[in-house]
C-alpha cells in the first residue's frame, strides 16, 4: 500500500497505540498488540493476541518510496484456519491498510 506521507511519519503513526483505533478495525475489543522495539529500519512486526486463541505474529514494514511510503503486512495462514476464513482475514487487513492510507492522507 503506497501512502503519500514520509516513511518516518507513517512509522511513528502506526507505532503509536493511541492511533490503532483510527485505522486498525481488527484490533478492537479485547485484543492485545505487542510491537517489536522501535528501530530505524521501518520494522513494525507485532504480535496480536485475544483471550480465545494463541498469539499471532504479523510481520509489518514501512519502506521509503520517493516522498511517500510503502506499507507491507504479511498475513500467515494459521493452523486450522479454513481457506475462506484466511481470505476474509487478508481482505480485512487490506481494508485496514486502505483506512490507514485514508487517515494519513487527509
Amino acid at each position: 500500500m503506497t501512502i503519500e506521507r514520509p516513511a518516518q511519519e507513517v512509522y511513528a503513526f502506526v507505532r503509536d497505540p493511541r492511533n490503532l483505533d483510527k485505522w486498525a478495525s481488527g484490533l478492537d475489543g479485547a485484543v492485545k498488540v505487542r510491537f517489536v522495539d522501535a528501530n530505524p529500519y521501518g520494522v513494525l512486526d507485532h504480535y496480536v493476541s485475544v483471550a480465545s486463541g494463541p498469539e499471532v505474529y504479523m510481520p509489518m514494514r514501512v519502506f521509503p518510496n520517493g516522498e511517500g511510503a510503502e506499507v507491507l503486512i504479511t498475513v500467515f495462514r494459521q493452523s486450522g484456519v479454513s481457506e475462506d476464513t484466511f481470505v476474509q482475514d487478508t481482505q480485512w487487513v487490506r481494508r485496514d491498510l486502505e483506512m490507514l492510507k485514508e487517515v494519513l492522507e487527509k
